[in-house]
């Protein structure tokens, strides 16, 4: 008799097949055709996938509260079926020592409901990256080649003695690729240009095509495992397919190109910026092919003012973190990508590649986390019906499909119109780095 029964699921094995899910103490202990349990949630037929987990969010806090924090940026991610979430260092203060990472861990667990981990910043702080480590960082970035949201970027020679540390270490390092110089002579070179898509050639795919190039002969040096986060172009795919390297891409480069800059304007402005449609189209063939191995949203937003500016003035980033697995998961019925390619980019691959125990699959003794979805009810996507703080999306008027319901450990998150989310409840999910004993860590 298992504590909780999911009753009448349908789940990806082999094939789509409905099944009982067993969970006990907030793991799946048993899948079968039909099982007893305590309580029973019946999932009427819903399609179950695994929790989402986005690998790549910016939620804000500490200093930046106007545009998210997380309690607003994780109720946006259980809405979209995510039940993790790993944030990155450029938040004010960065996380780029013990002390900022202790103190966004505070924050975190007063206000995240999903599960969570951070990445420990790289900056010129070499000697603090083992004591972040120790204190649980998942990984290391995104390392910026070159200068983004905060403004912070490293040297070539930082960059080197960087991934040594890390490759000391057994970790990880996720690497924002762009490249610094060819960035900044664009700039100057279309100062007085202000055509529609001039953000997109200030930082051209060439950008990034370098910084990839340079990573990868990095990697080769020393070893480090690195993966490249945000991919874009069609030369850094091509760069990376002969590589061990791992990457990710998010759905704004996969469904927006640069003929959508005359409707969005500064609202679609990000880095690295939207691409040509060949590009897109090189994007989606590396997601098909297993090329690219994770979708994470870069979830990074910002108010409707600041979005409002000038494209060369307004801040870089969108959010996304709510309608990531909606808008991929309309991509898999209308027959665009297979539902194991989006199962595998979304919880077991990034749970591989990072080193997250007991999470991304519907498997026995895997925590119960799952979102459960009818395949047949697509919705229009409008940004001031999303939870994140930014009131606003990218892909207003696209649509999603979005979760019936969310479990986390076998508790309801969500269901139907019922928000059971609660503040604080999300756990710190600790990097392989983590030593037991260590002070304020419980």
């Amino acid at each position: 008799m298992h504590e909780l029964v999911v009753e009448n699921a349908r789940a990806l094995f082999e094939d789509v097949v409905t099944c009982s899910i067993g969970v006990d103490e907030g793991k799946i202990t048993r899948i079968a055709k039909i099982l007893k349990g305590e309580r029973r949630y019946d999932a009427h037929g819903l399609l179950a996938l695994p929790g989402i987990i986005d690998s790549h969010v910016h939620f804000r806090d500490m200093g930046q509260e106007e545009k998210e924090d997380w309690l607003t940026g994780s109720k946006s991610a259980i809405y979209g079926g995510v039940t993790m979430v790993v944030d990155m260092p450029n938040t004010d203060p960065p996380t780029f020592d013990e002390e900022a990472f202790q103190a966004k861990l505070a924050v975190a667990r007063n206000r995240s409901m999903v599960d969570f981990a951070i990445n420990a910043g790289v900056s010129s702080n070499l000697k603090e990256l083992s004591a972040m480590w120790r204190r649980g960082a998942l990984a290391f970035g995104e390392i910026f080649m070159a200068k983004s949201t905060g403004g912070y970027s490293v040297d070539g020679s930082t960059f080197k003695a960087a991934l040594m540390e890390i490759k000391g270490m057994g970790a990880t390092a996720s690497i924002h690729a762009e490249d610094e110089e060819l960035n900044a002579r664009m700039a100057k070179e279309l100062i007085n240009d202000n055509g529609e898509d001039v953000y997109s050639r200030m930082r051209p795919p060439e950008s990034e095509a370098n910084a990839v190039q340079e990573a990868i002969r990095l990697e080769r040096e020393t070893g480090a495992a690195i993966h490249i986060t945000h991919v874009s172009t069609s030369r850094a795919v091509e760069l990376i397919r002969r590589e061990p390297v791992t990457c990710d891409v998010t759905p704004h480069h996969l469904l927006l190109s640069m003929h959508h800059w005359g409707k969005l304007k500064a609202y679609a402005k990000m880095n690295p910026p939207l691409r040509p449609k060949r590009d897109v189209e090189a994007l989606w063939e590396a997601v098909r092919d297993g090329t690219i191995d994770v979708l994470a949203s870069d979830h990074a937003p910002h108010t409707k003012d600041e979005k409002a500016a000038d494209v060369k003035a307004a801040p870089a980033g969108v959010p996304g973190v709510e309608t990531m697995a909606p808008l991929m998961l309309k991509e898999v019925v209308d027959g665009r990508l297979s539902l194991q390619r989006l199962i595998d980019m979304t919880s077991a691959n990034p749970a591989r590649i990072f080193g997250i125990p007991g999470k991304g699959r519907i498997e026995e003794g895997y925590d119960a986390d799952m979102a459960f979805f009818d395949i047949g009810a697509r919705r229009v996507i409008h940004g001031h019906e999303l939870h994140s703080k930014a009131g606003w999306t990218p892909f207003e008027g696209f649509e999603g499909i979005f979760p019936v319901a969310v479990m986390q450990r076998g508790e309801l998150l969500l269901e139907g119109k019922e928000f059971y989310g609660r503040r604080g409840a999300g756990r710190f999910i600790r990097g392989k780095g983590y030593t037991r004993g260590l002070q304020n860590i419980k």
